[in-house]
């Protein structure tokens, strides 16, 4: 049987290779017998995501980030303690990608018609095609100055989130709350010069809205869920989303339980005594849809293996691959092929050809 393609708008792969230190050639089961014993990270044994189960569950084309946090005297997230450190950590992890390019296990996306081919060619053969990755930035601590910005451009970098966690250089993320500042003016200019997509993914209340006003260029939301299901400034509230959608961007719902479950207590919860499963992320692709009023904005951003596993993702899902059972949920709720598609892939597909055209 032929798995409807998918489209992950979110994956850290180069940080679980590079921090984690996974090879994520391997099948998730092997990862998760390298990983028995060892308990430096929660997800431990847990990990969901591997080359081949992306490929099992006909994951073929994803957003792929850089992730590295720089952080000051006063903050006490973990993170590097320069920009310079920081831009280090994410040349590794571009070097990883590289890598992977070399293996004929990834192949870099940076335009329409290498778009358009990698679909044709995953049509064709998508045992022997690559998988293909769209670079984005998460967080924009590791951009030492805007040089640096047009470094990682010609690098193949195509979208970047301003902020990740607590305050940043150039904006404030989850679980903080302030504006961009001239330095987040300078970079959402820049970013717009360069015609990268803006990714609005953990920008605080202030920081989103003070965003809205200077910014003109193409955004998404990679992954992100609805505050209006779960309560948390992490989510984002109605009129956020309706802004986005306004926009022409697309949301990348998260497979995160905390995010999709009120009162998830991290390292305690379990996913199946919360009754967390693939039905909460229908619900959040279902209040978009509503939002919207069609299903022409929401896709998946999984950010499986975004620091969590098994331990805290949906108790119906053993590995990437079990994305193939959101189709048959979209569909016991009425969604029609055509929509489930447009979920699946189409959505972000679309926004790709039309920036890109």
């Amino acid at each position: 049987m032929q798995y409807p393609f998918i489209f992950d708008a979110h994956l850290d792969l180069s940080m679980n290779a590079m921090e984690w230190n996974r090879d994520l050639r391997l099948s998730v089961t092997e990862i998760r017998e390298r990983e028995k014993g060892l308990s430096d990270l929660p997800d431990r044994g847990n990990n969901m995501v591997s080359l081949k189960a992306m490929r099992k569950g006909n994951v073929g084309l994803c957003v792929a980030t850089q992730i590295a946090r720089y952080v000051k005297k006063s903050n006490l997230l973990p993170g590097w303690n320069s920009p310079e450190q920081a831009w280090a950590q994410t040349q590794g992890q571009l070097a990883w990608y590289k890598a992977m390019e070399a293996a004929g296990e990834l192949i870099q996306i940076t335009n329409k018609e290498q778009v358009e081919n990698h679909l044709s060619n995953w049509k064709t053969n998508n045992t022997a095609t690559p998988i293909g990755y769209i670079l984005s930035l998460e967080g924009a601590d590791s951009i030492c100055n805007l040089d640096y910005l047009e470094k990682s451009y010609e690098q193949g970098l195509r979208a970047i989130g301003p902020a990740h966690y607590g305050p940043g250089t150039y904006a404030y993320g989850t679980d903080s709350d302030g504006g961009i500042g001239l330095k987040g003016r300078e970079l959402l200019k820049k970013i717009e010069e360069l015609q990268l997509i803006l990714d609005v993914t953990h920008l605080s209340d202030t920081s989103f809205w003070e965003t809205m006003d200077y910014y003109n260029g193409p955004l998404w939301a990679s992954h992100n869920n609805c505050r209006t299901l779960v309560n948390h400034n992490r989510q984002f509230s109605d009129k956020q989303i309706l802004e986005i959608i306004s926009r022409g961007g697309v949301i990348g719902v998260v497979l995160d339980a905390w995010m999709m479950k009120e009162n998830w207590q991290r390292g305690v919860s379990k996913p199946e005594a919360m009754g967390v499963s693939l039905q909460q992320v229908a619900d959040n692709i279902d209040h978009i849809c509503q939002l919207a009023g069609n299903c022409n904005h929401v896709g998946i951003g999984s950010d499986l293996d975004g620091g969590f596993g098994k331990e805290q993702a949906p108790y119906d899902m053993d590995t990437i691959a079990d994305l193939q059972k959101i189709p048959a949920i979209l569909q016991s709720r009425g969604y029609s092929k055509t929509d489930i598609l447009k979920v699946l892939h189409d959505n972000f597909l679309s926004f790709l050809k039309r920036i890109w055209s």
